[in-house]
This record gives C-alpha cells, structure tokens and sequence, in this order.
C-alpha cells in the first residue's frame, strides 16, 4: 500500500470516527447545554477551526456575491437546521438511534437531486432502491407501535415522545440531501474555489446565521460549565464540524463519491457501538434491522447509477459516445 493510500485509508477511518461519534458528543454536549446551544457553539467553533486553517494556507476570501448567497442557503441547509433538529432529538433519543437516522442522508441526496435536476432523474433501479430505503426507515420508526392505541397517537405529537424526535432526524437528513442537491445544481462547476475555501465560506455564513438567530435558537438557562459537556462540544465543533469537512471533501476526490459514500455505512455502526458501550443504550429489534434495510437500499441506488450511466453509442454518423451521468445519488464537494 502506498504512502498516498494509507494517508487516505487512515482519513477515512478517522472521518468514520469522528462523524460517528458526533451524536455520542451532542448527547454529552447536552448535559451543559441546551440544543440550540449546542447547535450555535458546534457551528462558531467550525467556522473559526477552518478560518484559521485558511489564514495559514494563505487562501483569500471569494468576491463574487452570487456564489456568497449560494453559500448562504447551503449553509442553512447543512449547518444551521439540521444541527438544531438532532441536538433537539438528543434530548430523547439514544445516540445510536440517531446515528442510524442519519444513514438515510444519501437516500433523502437521491430524491432531492431527481427533483430539482431533471436531467438526473432517478433510473428504474435507482427508484427501487429509494423504495427499499423509505421502507428501512420506516423499519427504525416503528409506526405500529402507534395503531389502535389513542393514548400513544395523542403523545406522538409531545415534544418528548421519542417517535417524534425520530421525525425531526429525517427532517435533518432531508435538509442534508437538499443542500447536496442546491450544491450539484448552483455551486458545482460554477465556482472555481477549492475545498477549503468553499467550506470555510459555508461555515462562515451558517455562523453568521446562528449568530443572528441566537436570541431564539441559544435560549434558555446558562450553560454549565463542567468538563464532559464543555469538551464534548469543544471536538464536535473543531473536530465533528470543521475538520471532518476537509476529510471527507480529500476522500471523494481520491475515491470518487460512490466508494467514499461507504463512510455512511461505517458511521452508524461507530455510533451504536460507542452509545452501548458507553452510555449503556439499547435498541429494539426493528432499529438495527432498519438500518440494514436502509443500507440495502442505498447500494441498490448505486447499482442503479453505474448502470444508468454506462457509456452507450449515440446513434449518431460520428459514432461517439455518450458521456456518463454524473452520481447524482451522492453528496459532490467541490
């Protein structure tokens, strides 16, 4: 194995970790935070992490204000809804469960990119692939649990009722999925920035977001500043939040987004791990087999890609071939 290879092998282990983890460290963040703080300190301690990077890579900030209002909406989409909805359901669900949601992010990719692309729409084998996935989720929900009992179709709608903090990681994740798509189809071939700069770019703005919307979303009593929670938040948001950006941006352009998308595979299994082991959380039955549906799911949509886009003859008198779709099922960093 080369020097090259073992460095990238070694990133996505390390990326598999780090992303994994993050839903053990918002679970110990939110012993001295509340969820919105969470969300704001996670994404302030990003954004600052790859400005410094930045500075010291001697990169100069982008001028064209399109791309910064591009930038923007990505940021809300990536960065400020969707890590306000899982600190939210930290507060209700075991970390592991919520590790396990957020593998349904390339399936949400999948749906979104059809979408608003038209020219990416979902091949036959793609669609099945999404079908299986939904089904997955559906398998982690677990919804009976709710038929032919008032009494637990009334909590669903508590703001503590499990099920519906389940609701709001697949709100996230479709938030995910969306700006993987607004990037593809506004960003990517557009703007000539490498990664650093445009996730810098992103975690500025989404930091100026949260900023501006602290009265609201960092509300509530004043943290308490104790070890666990202070260092809990302190590697989600220079670790979790900041690095893992450059991480995973290095791995899809060695790899290409189908083998680097296995990162969604490990991560989950790297959350449920740590929040048994040390937090001591249990899932039933459907939640693990969920998971693996989902999975299921996920590798069908690829399938379904590679197949879709296998060079073919256009009819043409040239004889040339067609170019091979863009993955459109998988998140692009540019």
């Amino acid at each position: 194995m080369t020097t090259r290879r073992l460095g990238l092998t070694a990133t996505f282990v390390a990326l598999a970790l780090v992303w994994g983890a993050s839903f053990l460290l918002i679970k110990e963040s939110l012993l001295g935070f509340t969820p919105g703080q969470v969300a704001v300190g996670r994404i302030l301690l990003g954004a600052v992490t790859l400005r410094i990077i930045m500075v010291v890579a001697d990169r100069e900030w982008p001028r064209e204000r399109g791309f910064w209002g591009h930038m923007a909406v990505v940021g809300l989409l990536f960065c400020v809804v969707p890590f306000s909805l899982f600190a939210w359901a930290g507060e209700s669900l075991p970390s592991g469960l919520s590790a396990i949601l957020n593998s349904s992010t390339p399936l949400m990719t999948a749906l979104w990119t059809a979408a608003i692309i038209p020219a990416e729409r979902l091949a036959p084998r793609q669609a099945t692939g999404v079908a299986v996935g939904g089904l997955g989720v559906v398998l982690v929900v677990g919804p009976w649990g709710l038929a032919g009992d008032p009494a637990a179709l009334s909590a669903f709608f508590s703001p503590t009722q499990p099920t519906l903090a389940e609701l709001a990681c697949l709100a996230a994740t479709a938030c995910y999925g969306f700006g993987f798509a607004y990037m593809r189809r506004f960003v990517v071939g557009r703007y000539d920035y490498d990664s650093l700069t445009v996730s810098t770019v992103q975690l500025t703005v989404a930091a100026a977001a949260a900023l501006a919307l602290s009265p609201i979303l960092a509300a509530g009593p004043m943290p308490t500043l104790t070890p666990v929670p202070l260092i809990a938040i302190a590697v989600l948001g220079v670790f979790g939040t900041g690095i893992a950006y450059l991480w995973n941006t290095a791995i899809v352009r060695a790899w290409g987004a189908v083998a680097a998308s296995t990162v969604t595979y490990v991560a989950p299994l790297v959350g449920v791990a740590l929040g048994a082991i040390l937090l001591g959380e249990s899932l039933t039955w459907n939640q693990p087999l969920g998971c693996l549906v989902v999975i299921a799911g996920i590798i069908a949509v690829h399938r379904g890609r590679r197949a879709a886009a296998r060079p073919a003859v256009a009819p043409s008198s040239a004889g040339t071939a067609a170019s091979p779709a863009p993955d459109a099922s998988q998140p692009v960093r540019v």
